[in-house]
C-alpha cells in the first residue's frame, strides 16, 4: 500500500509549513493569543485566499473536493504551529455538518460564505451533564407554529465567541438520553434570546457557554431530518476525532524533534546530555510512541476511506493510543527540558496543554478504551 502523499497534498503541507515558519512564529502567536479577539481575522482571510478553507468541500459546493487525508495534512501542520484560528470548529465541525445534512439551498448559502472566509461557525453539542455522551441532551426545540422555540444551554462551544452561525443539537422528542428524537438546527448567533459567556481554555482556544432562552427558529433552520440527527453527528464526530488525532501526531513528532535538538546542545558535566545512555533510551521510547500513533492514524485514515462506519473500532483504539502515548511524549519533553519546560516563555508546555485538550475532546482514553472493548467483544 502506498502511504506517500500526492503532489497536491504535499503542496498543501508545504504551504502551511511556510505560513507557520514565516508568519506564525512563537512571538506572533503569543501576541494573537493575548489580543482581545484571541485570533487574527487577517490570518483567516489568508486561509481563504490560499484555498485551505475550501479543501474538504465538494467541487459542486465550490470546494476543492479533497478527502479526509487532505484534511489530516492540514490539521497536522496547523498543530505544529499551535494555530488558534478556528479551522477545526468552523471547517471540520460546522462545515462537516452542513455538508452531510444540509439541503442544497443551505449548502449554497453557507458553504460559499465559509470558503470565502466570510462566515465563522460552531457546533453546540456539549452540555454540563453530558460529559462524553453527546446524546445526553436537555436542550429542547419545541414546535411553535411552523417553526420552533429553542431553550437550554450548551457549554464549551469551540469558537462560540466568534461564530456567526451555529449548528445546535436539540431534543425535539423523547427522553433526555434517547438516541432518537434529536435534531440539528442552524441558529443565527445574533438572534434574540441568546447569551454567551466567553473564556479561554488552558491551550488558549476560545470557547463559550451559550444559553438559549426561548429562541425563535424558522422551519427552514432545521438541518437534516427531524429527530434523526445522531447518525449525522456520529459520522462527523468520527471524522473529527481522526483529524484531531492527526493534529496530535503532528505535535508529538514536533515535541520529539525539539527535545532531541535540545539534548544535543544542553551541556552537563562538560558533555551534551544527549550522550547519556539513560536519556537515549527515553528518547527511543518517545520515538516509538510517536511511530505507533502515526501508524494507527494511517490505518484509521485508510479504513475511513474504505468504509467510514467500519472504521469506528479503529478510531476508538486510535484515541486511546493518542491519549496514552502523548502523555509519555509531552511528559518526557517537559522533564528533559528541565525547569524551562514548565515556563510559559517556552513553547514546550503549550504543546503539552494542547495535547491535553485534544485528549479530552470527544472522549478521553478511558472512554474510548471502554467503547473499543464493547465493540471488540460484540464482534
Amino acid at each position: 500500500m502506498n502511504f506517500d502523499f500526492t503532489e497536491e497534498q504535499q503542496m498543501i503541507r508545504d504551504s502551511i509549513a511556510r505560513f507557520v515558519q514565516d508568519d506564525y512564529d512563537w512571538d506572533t502567536r503569543k501576541a494573537i493569543v493575548a489580543s482581545e479577539a484571541g485570533m487574527a481575522p487577517a490570518n483567516w482571510q489568508t486561509f481563504a485566499e490560499l484555498g485551505w478553507l475550501s479543501i474538504p468541500f465538494a467541487e459542486a459546493d465550490g470546494g476543492f473536493g479533497g478527502g479526509i487525508v487532505d484534511s489530516a495534512v492540514i490539521m497536522e501542520e496547523l498543530g505544529k504551529g499551535l494555530v488558534v484560528e478556528p479551522y477545526f470548529p468552523t471547517v471540520i465541525l460546522f462545515g462537516g455538518l452542513i455538508t452531510r445534512a444540509g439541503s442544497e439551498a443551505q449548502r449554497a448559502a453557507m458553504l460559499s460564505a465559509l470558503i470565502e472566509g466570510r462566515l465563522l461557525g460552531a457546533f453546540a453539542y456539549l452540555e454540563r451533564q453530558s460529559r462524553f455522551e453527546i446524546g445526553d441532551c436537555r436542550t429542547v426545540a419545541l414546535p411553535d407554529g411552523e417553526g420552533y422555540r429553542l431553550s437550554g444551554e450548551k457549554v464549551v462551544v469551540f469558537n462560540g465567541e466568534h461564530a456567526e452561525q451555529m449548528v445546535v443539537l436539540a431534543r425535539t422528542s423523547g427522553e433526555q438520553c434517547d438516541r432518537e428524537g434529536l435534531s440539528l438546527f442552524v441558529v443565527d448567533a445574533s438572534a434574540e434570546g441568546i447569551s454567551r459567556f466567553n473564556y479561554p481554555l488552558m491551550d488558549a482556544q476560545r470557547v463559550s457557554n451559550i444559553t438559549f432562552d426561548n429562541v425563535r427558529l424558522e422551519a427552514h433552520t432545521l438541518l437534516g431530518d427531524l429527530g434523526n440527527a445522531m447518525d449525522v453527528v456520529d459520522a462527523v464526530v468520527r471524522e473529527a476525532t481522526i483529524l484531531l488525532a492527526a493534529e496530535a501526531v503532528g505535535i508529538m513528532g514536533l515535541l520529539n524533534q525539539k527535545t532531541l535538538e535540545y539534548t544535543k546542545t544542553r551541556q552537563q558535566f562538560g558533555v551534551a546530555i544527549g550522550s547519556f545512555q539513560a536519556l537515549q533510551h527515553r528518547m527511543v521510547d518517545t520515538m516509538m510512541a510517536y511511530e505507533q500513533a502515526k501508524s494507527l492514524l494511517f490505518r484509521a485514515l485508510c479504513e475511513h476511506q474504505e468504509d467510514p462506519e467500519q472504521s469506528a473500532t479503529t478510531v476508538h483504539a486510535l484515541k486511546t493510543l493518542i491519549d496514552r502515548n502523548s502523555k509519555l511524549i509531552y511528559g518526557e519533553a517537559i522533564q528533559l527540558h528541565g525547569g524551562m519546560g514548565l515556563t510559559d516563555e517556552l513553547d514546550i508546555g503549550h504543546y503539552a496543554k494542547r495535547l491535553m485538550m485534544i485528549n479530552t475532546t470527544f472522549g478521553d482514553g478511558t472512554f474510548h478504551r471502554a467503547r473499543y472493548a464493547e465493540q471488540a467483544y460484540a464482534a
